[in-house]
């Protein structure tokens, strides 16, 4: 009886610590890995002016592989997107590549290389609400458009978590009359359910030219919408 309940103490200790395990949070990449592409924009900057209230694209690979400025030719956009990122990295870089801008609006997108780096949902979705709250404390008047993480083949293992991210900012930002949800996600799905490759690059992971082209055509009077509002 007493080595009986012996092991069910030791089973009930085990499955605490494994509960606890699972619920440590995954360790911030360096964000000064970034350190080039950063004082790239500070050049940029130092010598070139940019436009005041402007509609700023913000986040990882496929903001910056985002030929934006062609894309919404008769908008004043700013492009910010550096490859790679996490959103923790666009909270440690804020002031260089949103809080210097004073946006009317802000494109994002970041959260797919959270979550493939094993971050939980529970710790990307708290970055999100951390740099979401910084934003609007600095700009009270900003319109914020999250982009959810995209379905990719490359990355489909992931996308029961990333879907789960999208559903929760989804729900977030349904709460403040500034934060906007626009489902780009959806549209990158074939009839089977599976992402459509013929959207991506060869790498399975990044949108190809016909993949920014549904991007462009769901974002454009979105943006054109809340600009004219806002200016």
């Amino acid at each position: 009886m007493i080595t009986r309940k012996i092991t069910s103490l030791l089973i009930i200790l085990l499955s605490i610590c494994d509960l606890s395990f699972a619920q440590q949070k995954v360790k911030n990449p360096d964000p000064l890995r970034f350190k080039e592409e950063i004082n790239n924009f500070k050049e940029w900057d130092a010598k070139n002016s940019f436009p005041k209230h402007a509609i700023l694209f913000a986040g990882s690979s496929s903001i910056r592989f985002w030929k934006s400025h062609d894309s919404f030719p008769t908008l004043p956009v700013i492009n910010r997107g550096f490859g790679g990122a996490h959103i923790s990295d666009m909270e440690y870089f804020y002031n260089q590549v949103i809080g210097k801008y004073d946006p009317s609006i802000i494109v994002f997108y970041c959260g797919d290389n959270d979550v493939a780096a094993g971050k939980s949902v529970d710790q990307v979705f708290e970055d999100y609400k951390n740099l979401t709250n910084h934003i609007l404390h600095d700009f009270p008047d900003v319109k914020f458009i999250y982009l959810p993480i995209k379905p990719s083949s490359s990355r489909w293992n992931y996308w029961g978590k990333m879907d789960e991210f999208n559903k929760r900012v989804k729900a977030y930002n349904s709460q403040n009359k500034h934060l906007f949800y626009l489902d780009t996600a959806t549209p990158l799905l074939g009839s089977n359910g599976k992402p459509d490759d013929s959207l991506f690059r060869d790498d399975h992971l990044h949108l190809n030219p016909k993949g920014y082209v549904i991007w462009n055509r769901i974002l454009m009077p979105e943006l054109k919408e809340l600009y004219s509002v806002g200016n």
